[in-house]
């Protein structure tokens, strides 16, 4: 085999397995996954919402960590206001023990999650495009389907709550629903690398 026909097998290997790069305006991927109570969830189950704050997450990662109580407060101010939070677990367990389903339902109740919490053992995360735990997507209700309002992180940050100057994922639902343009649509997710499975 010549490294002409080489290169391009790989770069073939690449597509199949590198996750897709969703843009703003995308229409969102469906999903139906199997939520900590064992019921199974999926998006077409907000069809009446607004949205849906979707986000990629997991137990191990200290990233994802110090966001759960800043999850929590966002699901409990905006799932009123029409924008719920769901959150997937992307990571195999195979590769991080405590991201087992078990250990998933601890930490949701050691955490006081409002929020489904759905293991994404088929790898939703790909078809997003998500590469980090945690990685928002914000999804608006257009009717027939989700649109992709905001990619990136939910604050500036990652690591210290006290020291955010700006809320870039609580600014964007504030915009929609004041029907006004996201003016900061994109940013960068910090987070620990997805364990796929």
């Amino acid at each position: 085999m010549n490294k002409k026909i080489s290169f391009l097998l790989l770069l073939s290997l690449v597509a199949l397995t590198a996750p897709s790069q969703l843009k703003i305006g995308d229409t969102a991927p469906g999903f139906k996954l199997k939520n900590i109570d064992k019921s199974y969830i999926s998006l077409d189950q907000y069809n009446k919402e607004k949205g849906v704050i979707l986000i990629f997450t997991c137990n191990h990662c200290p990233y994802a960590k110090l966001y759960e109580d800043r999850i929590v407060a966002l699901d409990i101010k905006y799932k009123k206001k029409g924008f719920p939070v769901v959150a997937l677990n992307p990571n195999n367990p195979d590769i991080s023990e405590e991201d087992s389903f078990d250990e998933m339902i601890i930490r949701s109740a050691d955490k006081g999650f409002t929020f489904p919490y759905l293991v994404d053992n088929v790898g939703i995360y790909k078809a997003y495009g998500a590469t980090k735990t945690p990685h928002v997507y914000l999804l608006q209700n257009e009717n027939s389907h989700f649109t992709i309002r905001y990619i990136g992180a939910i604050d500036d940050s990652a690591r210290d709550e006290n020291s955010v100057k700006q809320t870039y994922l609580a600014n964007s639902i504030d915009a929609l629903l004041a029907g006004n343009e996201i003016q900061l649509k994109e940013t960068k997710a910090i987070g620990c690398s997805i364990k796929p499975y």
